[in-house]
């Protein structure tokens, strides 16, 4: 088994990286519209503001380099070669998975770099979100169909990172999300690996897609994390402001507080998710759709929807409440100004 796997170290750094000011301060080159797909997709599937990569150099893999993406998430990519028999692979793999020292190994290769482009960073995140995935890859050698027969145990193996024999109904249900295009290309993609059988060429962009649905994984994370704590806030603010008239007056500044969060987290998962436009049913929009679904992307989603709605009714309901107090001191006040004439009347009669 000759083949290579590369580590993803994702980072959610920031709201958002401007990349010509990026490129500038490391000095890196732009990057071209990638990835470029060796299957038939129409021409308009690009990034539509690609990563910025910069090669770098680390001790103990072939290749480094980092992406930085224009929403916030920098990628440290590893890239080692292996010469083993499928065993050895399978003991190794469990091993790299498991292994903490490349996550903290990429932070600190990481850190500098984002300090040295501070002035190309919105809002940069003292504490990063961050993911780790490995794409073991494969040049093939005979058909998917016979690698399946002979190996389908130690593929899923391979990307659960488990050296342990796994059931045949699990076997089943990790192969389940297999994709092919050509008789001799394969990808299985799982929620913390990935096995793709393919030439490097084509390879390439798979190993793209399975990135940037990681990238996209770790955004809805940080927006589902974000919106647990305003939530949270807010419902502490609307008991407060349920014990009194003169606090729910409060209540307009916090409920257009988490309106403006609102629409900014959902401008900012729009702009993510449409980074690249997948439409129709070409291959690379199914590829995209398994390995996203696998790795978690539409679950995350689906919680940062619901709680976007939940934000949604909460600003509804705190408007409503600012308005009935606001009519209540509305009339309030015209009580009073009522009396005032009232009594000055009767004071001029007496």
């Amino acid at each position: 088994m000759r083949g290579s796997v590369r580590h993803l170290l994702l980072f959610d750094v920031a709201d958002e990286i401007r990349l010509p000011e990026l490129s500038q301060a490391l000095g890196i080159a732009a990057s071209e519209r990638a990835p470029a797909f060796p299957r038939p997709a129409p021409d308009y599937v690009r990034f539509e503001r690609p990563p910025v990569v910069e090669p770098v150099r680390f001790d103990g893999f072939e290749a480094a380099r980092i992406k930085y993406y224009a929403y916030g998430v920098a990628s440290v990519e590893f890239d080692r070669r292996f010469d083993l028999d499928w065993p050895e692979l399978i003991e190794r793999s469990a091993a790299w998975l498991a292994d903490p020292s490349i996550t903290a190994s990429a932070r600190e290769l990481l850190r500098p770099r984002i300090e040295r482009a501070s002035r190309a960073i919105d809002n940069p995140y003292a504490n990063w979100l961050d993911e780790d995935y490995a794409i073991i890859t494969v040049p093939p050698s005979e058909s998917a169909a016979d690698l399946l027969a002979a190996h389908s145990h130690e593929i899923a193996q391979l990307v659960r990172g488990d050296n342990r024999p796994l059931s045949s109904a699990e076997v089943q249900e990790i192969l389940g999300a297999s994709i092919s295009y050509y008789p001799n290309d394969l990808l299985v993609p799982a929620w913390s690996a990935a096995f793709v059988y393919d030439t490097p060429e084509g390879a390439e962009p798979t190993i793209q897609l399975l990135e940037y649905a990681n990238t996209q994984l770790l955004e809805f994370r940080r927006y589902d994390d974000l919106l647990t704590q305003v939530l949270a806030g807010v419902y502490r603010s609307i008991e407060r402001g349920g014990t009194g008239i003169w606090r729910r007056w409060g209540l307009a500044r916090e409920a257009e507080r988490l309106n403006t969060i609102r629409l900014d987290i959902t401008d900012i998962a729009e702009r993510t998710e449409t980074s690249i436009k997948f439409l129709s049913d070409m291959f690379y929009a199914r590829m995209y759709r398994v390995a996203a679904a696998r790795v978690g992307v539409p679950d995350y989603r689906r919680l940062v929807d619901h709680k976007l709605r939940t934000a949604g009714e909460l600003y509804e309901l705190m408007v409503g409440r600012f308005e009935r107090s606001r009519a209540f001191v509305l009339e309030l006040l015209v009580v009073i100004i009522l009396i005032i004439e009232i009594v000055f009347l009767f004071r001029g009669k007496g």
